[in-house]
């Protein structure tokens, strides 16, 4: 749509802090890798927090509440939702789940779309995935009552053309390979909130889409945090670099700036510092390092020597290591052949 128009992207200035950003971004990807390598187990717990931090804070930035421990048991599907907000809460959980789970097989197009909205609203008596048939508006309720229309979507007559569109451009860029995947991702959110397709659900299905891209672009640091929870906590920030982004879209004359700042800079680089923090806690518990080792272990191939060990676990000390290793060694579940650097390490007890 207008965010792809032919040449618009390319136009758009990128400062150099950006620049920085997302070289940082790329950086935090890298050490993501690293962890997931290192610690599976102990990122379980991370992974099992977001949900439930994404699906509450998703839908109460919405205005759909329900208690926190009725959040838990819904998304541990322990209970079947008793109202509306729950129905909405545990649509929101199943498409979060297909995402985390699917992302790697989920073309997405138009179609995906609407199957995601369907399935959002499905517990619900809405008729999830379909275009919206009347128009809306994008406004903010005053403190004193009063409404300020903060931007007026595409029609509802043209709202299927303009997903189509969208889509089209989205996807020559995307597999063109010509653009940064983190400024296409980005500049697809807003002009998906622009065009607001459906009569409701579009913030919470732009966060999800959100999730998804940044997956099938390699960043999945949404596993681990919750990237709505730092939307919610940074709410006035993201609307308002909706709003500078949205001026003049309509026009094809808007700047993506403000939203890219927002998107890059305070959402996903925060995510990834407090994925780093709480990684790093969680590597450094004890017992942890241990568990990291015998688990580099168990995955090298037969026959690895004290470097591919240190290689893989960079924060664990080369003592801490011998440690693990004599303590296999003693069990006879590996045992050494050579001495010194030249040292080969195989698994199983030495042959008689």
């Amino acid at each position: 749509m207008n965010s792809f128009a032919t040449g618009f992207i390319e136009r758009q200035q990128i400062p150099q802090h950006l620049l920085r950003t997302i070289r940082l971004l790329g950086e935090f990807k890298g050490k993501e890798e690293m962890f997931k390598k290192q610690s599976p187990q102990a990122l379980e717990t991370l992974r099992q927090t977001a949900i439930i931090q994404s699906t509450e804070s998703s839908n109460r930035i919405e205005g759909v509440t329900a208690p926190h421990e009725r959040i838990v048991q819904l998304v541990a599907k322990k209970t079947k939702p008793r109202d509306r907000s729950e129905q909405e809460i545990a649509g929101y959980r199943d498409v979060l789940n297909t995402i985390h789970t699917s992302h790697a097989h989920m073309p997405f197009g138009v179609g995906l779309v609407l199957q995601l909205h369907r399935d959002l609203f499905k517990f619900t008596t809405e008729q999830g995935g379909q275009w919206k048939s009347s128009s809306n508006e994008i406004a903010e309720l005053r403190p004193d009552g009063t409404k300020l229309v903060r931007f007026a979507p595409v029609a509802p007559h043209l709202t299927e053309d303009a997903m189509r569109s969208l889509h089209d451009r989205f996807r020559e860029l995307w597999e063109g390979n010509q653009i940064e995947p983190l400024a296409l991702i980005p500049a697809y959110v807003l002009d998906f909130l622009c065009i607001h397709p459906f009569r409701d659900g579009n913030g919470r299905l732009a966060r999800l889409l959100s999730l998804l891209l940044l997956y099938q672009a390699c960043y999945e640091v949404g596993r681990f945090i919750s990237l709505e929870l730092i939307v919610e906590e940074t709410k006035q920030g993201y609307y308002d670099s909706l709003y500078q982004s949205s001026q003049n879209w309509h026009d094809t004359k808007h700047s993506l700036l403000p939203w890219w700042e927002y998107f890059l800079g305070v959402m996903l680089l925060a995510a990834y510092r407090e994925f780093e923090r709480r990684a790093g806690l969680l590597t450094t518990v004890r017992g942890a390092k241990t568990s990291m080792v015998m688990d580099t272990i168990a995955r090298l191939p037969d026959g690895f020597k004290m470097v591919d060990l240190e290689r893989a676990c960079p924060n664990v000390t080369r003592e801490m290591i011998r440690v693990v290793l004599n303590r296999l060694k003693t069990d006879e579940k590996i045992h050494c052949e050579g001495f010194g650097g030249a040292a080969i390490w195989k698994k199983g007890p030495k042959s008689p």
